[in-house]
C-alpha cells in the first residue's frame, strides 16, 4: 500500500479526463441520493457499476461516497469492509466511516476506527475530531474528549474562522457529559461562535435540569446579535418547563408567534410548549397548545399526559390518553409508561390490564425495561402482587430500579417477608440496594413492628455507607424504630446524623407524643430549638398534644403566641383543633370555648376536642349540650364523638340517655361500636347496680381487658354484690400479672 503522503502527492499529479470527471460525478451524485434515501439496494446496485467502470481503484472520492452510502444505509460492517479492502484509502474514506458509526450510535466502534486511522499513519483533520468528539459525548468518554481538546487545541484548528464545527462540537462534547462549566468556559474562548454554538449550550443546560444558566445563556446569545431559532425556543422551552418558569415561557410564546417562527405542522416546537404549559401546571393552555397542532402525533399527546401526572392530576391525564385514542393515535412506550404510572395512582386495575395486554402483542416489554417496571409498579398499587412478580419474572433486563418497584410493593402490601425476600435475592443476583431499596424496607419493618429485621438492615446500610448520604434515608431509620417502639434508639440514630432537618426532629417528637411520652417530647423540641431547624406546622401539632398530655399549659401558650405571629392560625384549621385540645386537656375550658369559638371551620374534630375537656373535668351535661349543638350545626358524629358521649353519661349516671345513644349509633349513625364503648357501657350498668346487662354487654366484648373487671369490681362494693366482686378481683389481677385468657367467663 502507498504511503498517505506519497498517495496524496500522486493524485494532486494526476491528470482528470472530462469524461472521467463527468462519470465520476454522476455516480458520487447519484451515491449521494442513495444515502439521503437510505435507498441500500439501488446504493448496492450502483456499487456494482463502479467496480465494473474500475472508478473505485481510481478515485478515493468515490470510495468514500461509497462508504458514506453504506454507513448512512446502516450497513455499516460492508462500509468496514469496503474501507479495509480498499488499498487507496484516505481520512475522507475514515471519516466517512467513523460518521457513520457516530451517527448509529456506536461510540466504541468509532472510537476503535479512529484509533485503527492513527495506527495507519493517517493524521485526523477536523472533520475526524468533529464526528470524534461526538462520539465521546454520546458515550460519555469525558477523559477522550479532554484528549482530544488538548490536540486540536495544539494543531490550532480552532483558529480558523471556518472551523466554528469544531468549536461547536466541543462545546456539545463536554455539554453530553455533564461538563457544562467547562463548555462554558469552552464557547467563551472560541474565536468564532454562532447560534448553533448558543444552542448547543442552551440544549446541555436543559438536558441537564439546569434552567437557570440555560436562560441565562439565551439572554447572552441575544446580546450578541445572535437570533434565536426554532431549537433555540425548543431548549428554551424546556428549560422553563424544568424550572417551572411560567411567565418566562409565556414570553418566549408570544416572542415565538410574534416572529412568526412557529408553524403548525412544527411538531417538536409545539410540543415543547405543551410540556412547558403543562410542567407549569397551566394544563388549559397545553390543551390549547397541543389543539393548535394542524397534524398531532402521539409526541405532544404524551407530553400533555406527562404533565397531568407530574401536576398529580392523574384523571385529566387519563381522559387524555382516552382523547389521544380516540383520534387513532397509537401509543407507544413513553405514552404507555405515563398512562400506567396514572393508573397505578387511581387504582385502575382494569385499564392497567388492558394497557398490558396490548403492550405484549406490540412486543414493547421484552425491549423495554421503564416500561416493564412501570407496569409491574402499577400491579403493586392496585394491590395485586401475583400479577406484578409474573411481569417482574417475565424481564429480561432487570436493573435497581425493577427491584425496587418490586420490593415497594410487597412493603406498601404489608407483606414484609417477602420484602425481605425480595430484599436478599436482588443482593445475591449482583445488584446493590440503594437509598430508595433501603426507604421501602425499612418503611415496611416500621408499620409491621419488625425491629429485629429493621436493625439489620440498619447494619447493612452502615456497612454500605448509605446511612449519612440521603437525609431522607436516616429520617426513616428514626422513623422505624420510633413505630417499633424503641424510642430510645430512634433518638440515638437521631442525634448520631450528620445532617439533620425538621422532619427529622418532627418523627421523633410525633413518636414520643403518640407514646404518651410528652415531657421527652417537650425535651426533644427543645433540642430542635438547639439544633437551629424551625419547626413547620406538624411540629406545633405535636407539641401542642404533649403541652395536652402532661398539662404544660405555659408551654402551649407560648407556642399559641408563635403561631399567631406566624399567622398560621387562619390558613391551618389542624393547627386550630390542636390549640383546643391542648387547652381542653389542660382543664382551661374557658380558653378552649374561647378558642372553639374563634375557629373560622369547625369540624368533628374540633367538637371532639371540646367534648373531650367537658368529659375530663367532670362536666357531662356540658358536653351533652356540645353533642346536640354539634348536630343542630348539621356536622354528623363519628366514633370518637360517641365515645365522648358515652363517657359523659355513664361518669354522670345518665342512664337512660346513655343507653338511647348507644342505640342510636348503630341504628341512626351506622357506627360499629369498638371495645371502648362496650366498656362505657359496661359501667354504666354497673354503676346502676344493673349487673345482669352489665354482664350481658361483657360477653359482647372480644378481649376482656383489666380496666373492665375494675370497673365491675367498684359497683359490687357499691352494691355489695360481694361473690361478683371476689370474680372480678381474681379475672383482674390474672389478667394484669398473668395476661390469662378470660375465654372461660363466656
Amino acid at each position: 500500500m502507498k504511503s498517505p503522503r506519497l498517495h496524496e502527492e500522486l493524485n494532486r499529479r494526476r491528470p482528470v479526463l472530462p469524461w472521467k470527471q463527468n462519470s465520476e460525478f454522476t455516480f458520487v451524485e447519484s451515491l449521494k441520493a442513495c444515502a439521503k434515501k437510505k435507498d441500500l439496494y439501488s446504493g448496492e446496485r450502483l456499487h456494482s457499476e463502479v467496480v465494473q467502470k474500475g472508478l473505485l481503484d481510481k478515485s478515493p472520492y468515490v470510495a468514500s461516497v461509497l462508504i458514506h452510502m453504506y454507513a448512512k444505509c446502516g450497513a455499516l460492517k460492508k462500509a468496514q469492509k469496503l474501507l479495509e479492502e480498499f488499498d487507496d484509502r484516505d481520512v475522507v474514506c475514515w471519516n466517512a466511516l467513523i460518521a457513520g458509526y457516530v451517527q448509529h450510535e456506536k461510540g466504541c466502534e468509532a472510537l476503535k476506527c479512529f484509533e485503527k486511522m492513527r495506527e495507519e499513519g493517517f493524521s485526523p483533520d477536523p472533520v475526524s475530531f468533529i464526528c470524534i468528539l461526538k462520539a465521546c459525548g454520546n458515550i460519555q468518554d469525558v477523559d477522550k474528549g479532554i484528549e482530544i481538546h488538548e490536540e486540536v487545541l495544539n494543531r490550532r484548528f480552532l483558529l480558523a474562522a471556518r472551523n466554528v464545527m469544531l468549536g461547536n462540537a466541543l462545546v456539545d462534547m463536554y455539554a453530553k457529559c455533564g461538563m457544562l462549566a467547562k463548555a462554558q468556559q469552552v464557547l467563551e474562548a472560541l474565536p468564532a461562535r454562532n447560534a448553533v454554538t448558543w444552542n448547543t449550550l442552551i440544549a446541555g443546560y436543559a438536558q441537564h435540569n439546569q434552567g437557570k444558566e440555560a436562560l441565562d445563556s439565551f439572554d447572552s446569545m441575544q446580546r450578541e446579535g445572535f437570533f434565536p431559532n426554532d431549537v433555540t425556543f425548543t431548549c428554551i422551552l424546556k428549560a422553563c418547563a424544568n424550572i417551572g418558569a411560567l411567565d418566562m415561557g409565556i414570553q418566549i410564546h408570544d416572542q415565538i408567534v410574534r416572529k412568526g417562527l412557529v408553524a403548525k405542522d412544527d411538531t417538536l416546537l409545539w410540543t415543547a410548549m405543551v410540556d412547558m404549559y403543562a410542567k407549569c401546571g397551566e394544563l388549559e393552555r397545553a390543551q390549547a397548545a397541543l389543539d393548535e397542532l394542524s397534524v398531532r402525533d402521539v409526541v405532544p399527546w404524551s407530553a400533555l399526559i406527562a404533565g397531568c401526572i407530574q401536576q398529580g392530576n392523574d384523571q385529566e391525564a387519563l381522559y387524555c390518553y382516552e382523547r389521544m385514542r380516540s383520534e387513532g393515535l397509537s401509543p407507544d412506550a413513553i405514552t404507555f409508561t405515563s398512562v400506567l404510572k396514572a393508573c397505578g395512582s387511581v387504582r385502575s386495575f382494569d385499564l392497567g390490564k388492558d394497557i398490558h395486554e396490548e403492550v405484549v402483542r406490540k412486543g414493547l416489554l421484552r425491549k423495554d425495561t421503564i416500561l416493564g417496571t412501570a407496569l409491574l409498579d402499577m400491579y403493586a398499587k392496585c394491590g395485586s402482587m401475583l400479577k406484578a412478580q409474573e411481569v417482574f419474572n417475565e424481564l429480561i433486563t432487570r436493573n435497581v430500579v425493577s427491584w425496587n418497584a418490586l420490593i415497594a410493593g410487597y412493603a406498601q402490601q404489608g407483606l414484609i417477608d417477602e420484602a425481605l425476600d425480595c430484599f436478599k435475592q436482588m443482593q445475591f443476583d449482583g445488584f446493590s440496594p440503594d437509598s430508595i431499596t433501603l426507604i421501602s424496607i425499612l418503611k415496611a419493618c416500621g408499620s409491621e413492628g419488625a425491629l429485629d429485621e429493621g436493625q439489620q438492615i440498619h447494619i447493612d446500610l452502615v456497612c454500605m455507607g448509605l446511612q449519612e448520604k440521603p437525609i431522607e434515608l436516616g429520617n426513616v431509620l428514626v422513623g422505624m424504630y420510633a413505630k417499633c417502639n424503641a424510642l430510645a434508639k430512634a433518638e440515638h440514630v437521631l442525634n448520631d446524623l450528620p445532617v439533620r432537618d425538621v422532619v427529622s426532629w418532627n418523627t421523633l417528637i410525633s413518636a414520643y407524643t403518640q407514646h404518651e411520652q410528652g415531657e421527652a417530647a417537650l425535651t426533644c423540641f427543645e433540642k430542635m430549638h438547639t439544633d437551629k431547624i424551625s419547626p413547620n406546622v406538624i411540629t406545633f401539632i405535636c407539641i401542642l398534644r404533649a403541652c395536652g398530655s402532661v398539662g404544660a399549659i405555659y408551654k402551649g401558650k407560648q407556642l399559641h403566641n408563635d403561631i399567631i405571629t406566624k399567622g398560621w392560625l387562619e390558613k391551618h384549621i389542624a393547627l386550630g383543633n390542636a390549640l383546643l385540645n391542648m387547652y381542653a386537656k389542660c382543664g382551661d375550658l374557658g380558653k378552649a370555648h374561647e378558642m372553639f369559638e374563634e375557629l373560622l371551620v369547625r369540624d368533628a374534630i374540633s367538637w371532639n376536642a371540646l367534648m373531650t375537656g367537658y368529659v375530663q373535668q367532670g362536666q357531662g351535661r356540658e358536653a351533652l349540650d356540645c353533642f346536640e349543638w354539634m348536630q343542630a350545626e348539621g356536622l354528623s358524629p363519628d366514633e370518637v364523638t360517641y365515645l365522648c358521649v358515652l363517657k359523659a353519661c355513664s361518669y354522670s349516671g345518665f342512664l337512660d340517655e346513655g343507653q338511647e345513644q348507644f342505640a342510636k349509633m348503630t341504628i341512626v349513625y351506622g357506627i360499629t361500636p369498638y371495645i371502648e364503648h362496650m366498656m362505657c357501657m359496661v359501667y354504666l350498668f354497673a354503676c346502676a347496680g344493673l349487673f345482669d346487662k352489665a354482664l350481658s354487654q361483657i360477653k359482647n366484648i372480644p378481649f376482656l381487658h383489666y380496666p373492665v373487671w375494675c370497673a365491675l369490681l367498684g359497683s359490687c362494693q357499691k352494691w355489695g354484690k360481694v361473690n361478683l366482686g371476689r370474680l372480678s378481683f381474681e379475672l383482674a389481677r390474672k389478667r394484669l400479672f398473668l395476661g390469662w385468657d378470660d375465654a372461660n367467663i363466656r
